[in-house]
C-alpha cells in the first residue's frame, strides 16, 4: 500500500515519469467501479437511489476518450504516424466479438420465449446490427447496449482527425486541443438548451463526456499542459480530489434537481469532476492504490463483459430477489461469473488473434492493449 513520507506527500508526479509509464491500473479500478455502479443503479431500487450509478456511464466515456487518445499520441511519438488500421483492428477484435455473441444469445433467448416481436427486439435488431444502439428509444432485452452505439461512433471519427492533424507542420498540439474544445463548446451551447426536449440534441450530451476525456489526454501528453495540471498530481491534492469526486457523485440528484431537473445539464460537470479523478488515479497516492487494488483490477478487466451481461444475470436473479440491495449484489456476481466466462473464451482469444493479424502484416505494431484497456 501507499505510505509516503511527509515531504513525498506533496511531491507531484513529473512529466517524464508519467509517460515512462506504460500502463495504470487504477484506471481498470474506476471502470470496475462505473460497472458496478450501473449495475446497483439498475437493480438496487429505491435504496440506491443517492448513488446515481446513472451518470457512471459518463465516467466510462471520459475514460474511453482518455485512453484511445493517450494511446494514439504516444503511438504518434514511438512511430512517427497513428495508424488507423491498427487503431480499428484492435476495436473490432477488443469489441465486436462479445458484443455480437451476446446480442446473438439474446435472440435465441427470446426467440424460445416466444417474444421476440413483443419485446421490440425485432424492432431494434437493424439498429443494433449497425451499432446504431442510441437510437433506439424503446425498451428492449439489450438496453445497456446503447452506450456501444455512442462509443462506437467516436471510435470511428476521433482516430481520423488525430491522423489528419498530424500532418500539420506547426501548432499540431494546439490544434488538436481547438477541435475538442471546439467539440465540447458546441454542445454545451447548441446541443444543451435543447437537450430536454430533443432527442438528438440529449444524444449529442454524451460526446461532452468523450471529448473531455480527449482533451485531458492531450493536456497531460504535451508538456506545457502537464505543467499546469502537475500541481494536482501529488498525493495530498490527488486524495482531496478523490474524496471530492465521492462528494460529487453523491450530489449529482440535488445538482439535477437544482439546474431545472435536466440530467443533460449535469453531465458535462460530471465530466469535468471525472476528468479530475483519472488525473488523480495516475497519480502516485492513496487514490491509485485503492484502486488498483487487486478485486479492483479484477473486476475492471471483466467490466466490459460484466456491463453488457447484466440485463441476462438479473434474467437469473429475478426469480428469486425483488428489486433491492440483495437484488443488485446478487446480479453483480451472477454477470461477474458470466464475464470472467466471456473473458476466457471470447475475449481473450479475439485479442489474442487481433494481436496476430497485426504482426502479421506490421511487426513492429504495439501490443493490442498498453494502457490499461479502453472499452
Amino acid at each position: 500500500m501507499f505510505a509516503p513520507s511527509l515531504r513525498s506527500w506533496w511531491r507531484p508526479l513529473g512529466h517524464a515519469d508519467y509517460l515512462a509509464s506504460s500502463w495504470f491500473p487504477g484506471l481498470t479500478g474506476v471502470r470496475a467501479l462505473a460497472a458496478v455502479a450501473v449495475v446497483f443503479f439498475h437493480y438496487g431500487g429505491p435504496v440506491v437511489d443517492r448513488l446515481q450509478g446513472w451518470i457512471a456511464v459518463q465516467l466510462f466515456f471520459v475514460l474511453s476518450g482518455f485512453l484511445i487518445t493517450t494511446l494514439a499520441l504516444r503511438e504518434e511519438d514511438r512511430d512517427g504516424r497513428i495508424s488507423l488500421r491498427g487503431f480499428y483492428l484492435r476495436r473490432i477484435f477488443r469489441i465486436m466479438p462479445v458484443y455480437f455473441l451476446l446480442l446473438a444469445l439474446t435472440t435465441v433467448a427470446v426467440t424460445i420465449a416466444g417474444t421476440y416481436q413483443s419485446s421490440r427486439l425485432a424492432d431494434a435488431m437493424p439498429y443494433y446490427l449497425v451499432f446504431g444502439n442510441e437510437l433506439v428509444d424503446f425498451n428492449t432485452p439489450y438496453p445497456t447496449s446503447w452506450s456501444l452505439g455512442v462509443e462506437e461512433k467516436f471510435y470511428l471519427v476521433w482516430p481520423a482527425l488525430l491522423v489528419l492533424t498530424s500532418f500539420a507542420r506547426s501548432g499540431k498540439t494546439a490544434l488538436r486541443l481547438l477541435l475538442g474544445a471546439s467539440a465540447v463548446l458546441g454542445v454545451v451551447l447548441f446541443a444543451l438548451p435543447l437537450a430536454p426536449s430533443h432527442t438528438w440534441a440529449s444524444l449529442s450530451v454524451h460526446y461532452c463526456s468523450l471529448v473531455v476525456g480527449c482533451l485531458l489526454a492531450m493536456t497531460l501528453h504535451h508538456p506545457r499542459g502537464f505543467a499546469l495540471v502537475r500541481p494536482l498530481t501529488s498525493p495530498a491534492v490527488a486524495t482531496v480530489i478523490g474524496c471530492g469526486f465521492v462528494v460529487l457523485q453523491f450530489s449529482v440528484g440535488p445538482l439535477a434537481k437544482a439546474l431545472g431537473g435536466h440530467w443533460q445539464f449535469v453531465v458535462p460537470v460530471y465530466a469535468a469532476g471525472s476528468a479530475l479523478l483519472l488525473v488523480a488515479v495516475v497519480s502516485p497516492g492513496p487514490v491509485r492504490a485503492l484502486l488498483s487494488s487487486r478485486p479492483l483490477t479484477f473486476v475492471g478487466d471483466r467490466s466490459y463483459a460484466l456491463y453488457l451481461a447484466q440485463t441476462g444475470a438479473a434474467g437469473v436473479t429475478g426469480w428469486l430477489l425483488p428489486s433491492g440491495l440483495a437484488k443488485a449484489a446478487a446480479t453483480t456476481g451472477v454477470a461477474l461469473v458470466f464475464a470472467c466466462a466471456l473473458r476466457r473464451w471470447v475475449e481473450q482469444p479475439a485479442i489474442a488473434y487481433g494481436r496476430k493479424v497485426l504482426e502479421r502484416r506490421a511487426p513492429a505494431e504495439p501490443p493490442v492493449e498498453a494502457t490499461a484497456g479502453a472499452r
